[in-house]
């Protein structure tokens, strides 16, 4: 994940458009290399070291992702949101003024990074392709290297100017887990046997049911927005975009479903609760 975020920001670099408006920049070479006091590229390079990785607090979620599929239900753990900070340096090699063409370099790098606040998709790399939210990136910030003089001791070199840029990307930890829908649920309301007991005191009502189903055509293909409705109960739904509904609340019994799409009607009888094979799955 980390190495598909470097690639993205050395693509956005290396972006060939950037020749007429940044040449110097286009020229140079993009590395990643820690830059050292042996550190010495031998031609003009643009040099993204990744300094600090930690994890992003404001953006933590421990809700769980569901999305439907046709094997049933996709549960997805929260990713966690990453901070990745580089230390971006130039470093041009041969012509006169050196460090005016280092300052040069930087700021071509710096007007390139700071006019993007996500990272563009089209320069997205490996995992990070179709990363939702999209990926926002942080360049030259108040918030960057604390102490320079004392990172540049560290790490054994004499201190140079530099931007600072940060990207945040999510990292998936956990698997991916797909289990079967939920389609009718069970509701039981009224006071507690005792006060330190989880059962229902026998005055409770009897239990009220939802139940839910997915309505297709001759095809298997989903009919999105129909009429579904419990005829005897008068409870209405619209089917959603996967065909899929739900009714309720109910008491146990014998009921009719109705899905009207158009001209096309058709009723089923329904238990409530179901068995153990039923679905409330309907043919139109």
């Amino acid at each position: 994940m980390i190495r598909d975020l470097s690639e993205t920001l050395g693509a956005l670099l290396n972006d060939p458009a950037l020749s007429t408006d940044f040449p110097e920049l286009s020229a140079a070479v993009v590395a990643f290399d820690r830059p050292a006091e042996n550190f010495s590229p031998g031609q003009t390079t643009i040099d993204l070291f990744l300094y600090d990785v930690r994890e992003d607090m404001e953006l933590r979620s421990n809700e769980l992702q569901r999305a439907r599929t046709n094997d049933g239900v996709q549960i997805r753990p929260a990713p966690m949101r990453v901070l990745c900070s580089y230390l971006v340096t130039a470093w041009p090699v041969g012509g006169t003024e050196l460090p005016l063409q280092e300052h040069r370099l930087l700021s071509q790098t710096l007007q390139v990074l700071a006019r993007n606040k996500q990272i563009p998709s089209a320069f997205l790399k490996g995992k990070l392709i179709g990363q939702e939210p999209p990926l926002p990136m942080m360049t030259a910030q108040t918030d960057g290297l604390k102490d320079p003089h004392e990172f540049w001791t560290a790490i054994g070199n004499k201190m140079r100017p530099s931007i600072v840029v940060t990207a945040t990307v999510a990292m998936d930890l956990f698997p991916i887990v797909i289990a079967p829908e939920v389609t009718t649920s069970e509701i039981r309301l009224g006071p507690r046997a005792s006060a330190d007991g989880t059962g229902l005191a026998p005055s409770a009502g009897p239990p009220r049911f939802r139940i839910g189903g997915r309505v297709t055509d001759a095809s298997h293909a989903a009919v999105v927005d129909a009429g579904v409705s419990l005829v005897e109960l008068g409870l209405v739904a619209k089917t959603d975009n996967q065909g899929r509904y739900q009714l309720g609340a109910m008491t146990a019994g014998t009921y009719t479903v109705r899905i009207e799409k158009g001209a096309s009607v058709k009723n089923v009888t329904v238990t409530v609760p179901p068995g153990a094979t039923t679905t409330y799955d309907v043919e139109l």
